[in-house]
């Protein structure tokens, strides 16, 4: 039996608009002037402004200025009478100007991979040999290690570079690769990275005991079984302090070392907001950067006032003033996106700044309250997803240092005292904790628990320790030292 129902169902669906807004918010500052930069390259009706005083558009502020009526499907008016001064930028008040602020330029010079190559052709190589150690020194990381196997690599050379030879072969152009500077560049793991090292020191016994070690018990110093080293070398305490010493001086990572910088491009951190102290008080301001200077292009007016006076329009002429439509309803929607972005970034980042007052006052990360996203969304009446696009990618400088608004964010939990109090405040009392513990007897996570228990906040051993991993803390093992 057949059975007919009529069910209703309430859906909302964004627009293209509105989707093209919320990637405009999400969009941190630099990304966000590439995204201005762009569409003026591909929208013509729009200009940046800066190049023509404000007097020159005087002319077209006046909708009332043509009595010819246009054609009926094409409004002219609508555009001549914009107002090319955008709304936002007539309040300068709320933010920052940053007219002296330049971009910081990158260093130029080689290559981390050319500096290699550089070197080794200061050394006598057959035509085979040199080919290899180019591909080696092209497989090499930004950090300075070959993460692929000989193998891969042998194989890579015979179909890319029609070298045919062996892994030995290979193996013994790597030994040459190794002599190259930085000391430890192509190492294929940290052992081999600090044995190449040690090995270009000067011998003295503190370096020839720390390369034994390195070499032959790699794998009981990096897991701190002190004791284990100093009976199976028969050594003393000091001479093992000795031995960590000379290897704490080491560069675990050599590519990062090279001052001519790697390939690797370093992206500079802009904040969106900056937050300074004023006569007691918190002060809020917007990136300058974040707020361009944007019109209707004058030119396009021109076009539409020239179509508008002509007494006998051609289908050409309309066809040209559709296009021009099409174009100016873009610019003026761009504009508009840009005054509703800057309005949300403002909203949202006050309402942070307000709910974490005592924490931006003081510096002291023990005063930020929980809060969550839906906190600050209920509080602006906004959709917690927009509250999440701001704060995910946007920064905020501070008299304490440059950070990212979404580590304002944090759970709750209550302490003995039935007060609601931040993970994060938690995590830096565990901090300080392990700060101050005894580096000879590191605390259990166990001990840590009972410690943090008696300062009022009951959390069990398998919090503390993933509180600590996400502080990137090791297990007490690794933390110790003698």
């Amino acid at each position: 039996m057949l059975k007919q129902s009529l069910n209703f169902k309430l859906s909302q669906k964004l627009s293209p608009q509105q989707i093209q807004l919320m990637k405009l918010i999400q969009l941190p500052t630099q990304a966000f002037e590439q995204r201005v930069k762009s569409e003026l390259e591909e929208n013509p009706a729009l200009d940046n402004g800066k190049e023509k005083s404000d007097d020159e558009y005087d002319e077209f502020s006046n909708e009332n200025e043509y009595d010819d009526a246009p054609e009926p499907d094409i409004n002219v008016d609508d555009y001549l009478s914009d107002d090319e001064i955008p709304e936002y930028r007539t309040r300068a008040n709320n933010y920052s100007s940053d007219d002296e602020e330049t971009s910081i330029p990158y260093a130029s010079g080689k290559s981390f991979t050319q500096s290699l190559k550089d070197q080794l052709n200061t050394r006598r190589l057959s035509e085979e040999d040199q080919g290899i150690a180019e591909f080696l020194v092209g497989s090499i990381d930004n950090s300075g290690y070959i993460r692929r196997s000989l193998e891969d690599i042998t194989d890579d050379l015979a179909f890319t570079m029609n070298i045919y030879t062996t892994v030995e072969k290979v193996e013994k152009v790597l030994k040459i690769v190794h002599q190259l500077d930085p000391a430890g560049v192509g190492a294929r793991d940290l052992q081999e990275c600090l044995v190449i090292q040690l090995s270009r020191k000067r011998n003295n016994p503190a370096t020839e005991l720390a390369l034994k070690i390195v070499r032959d018990s790699f794998d009981a110093f990096s897991k701190k079984h002190y004791k284990k080293l100093i009976a199976k070398y028969h050594i003393t305490e000091d001479d093992l302090r000795d031995v960590i010493e000379e290897i704490s001086h080491l560069n675990p990572k050599p590519g990062s070392s090279y001052a001519g910088g790697s390939t690797r491009i370093v992206e500079q951190v802009v904040p969106d907001f900056t937050i300074r102290i004023k006569d007691g008080e918190l002060e809020l301001t917007l990136n300058g950067r974040n707020t361009p200077e944007l019109h209707v292009s004058r030119d396009y007016s021109n076009m539409l006032k020239g179509y508008k006076e002509a007494k006998e329009k051609t289908k050409s002429q309309k066809d040209a003033v559709m296009f021009i439509k099409q174009k100016l309803d873009g610019a003026k929607w761009f504009i508009e996106a840009i005054k509703q972005r800057q309005e949300t970034l403002f909203m949202t980042m006050s309402s942070i700044m307000n709910y974490q007052k005592e924490y931006f006052m003081t510096g002291d990360e023990r005063n930020l309250r929980p809060m969550i996203l839906k906190d600050i969304a209920d509080e602006i009446q906004m959709d917690v997803s927009t509250v999440s696009r701001v704060a995910n990618s946007k920064y905020v400088d501070t008299p304490y240092g440059t950070k990212l608004i979404k580590e304002f964010f944090s759970e709750s939990m209550t302490n003995t005292d039935g007060e609601e109090v931040s993970t994060r405040e938690i995590k830096k009392i565990l901090e300080t904790v392990i700060g101050d513990e005894s580096k000879r007897k590191p605390l259990t996570d166990q001990r840590l628990a009972e410690i943090l228990k008696e300062k009022g906040y009951p959390i069990a051993r398998r919090t503390v320790a993933k509180y600590r991993e996400q502080l990137d803390i090791p297990v007490a093992r690794l933390r110790k030292e003698i």
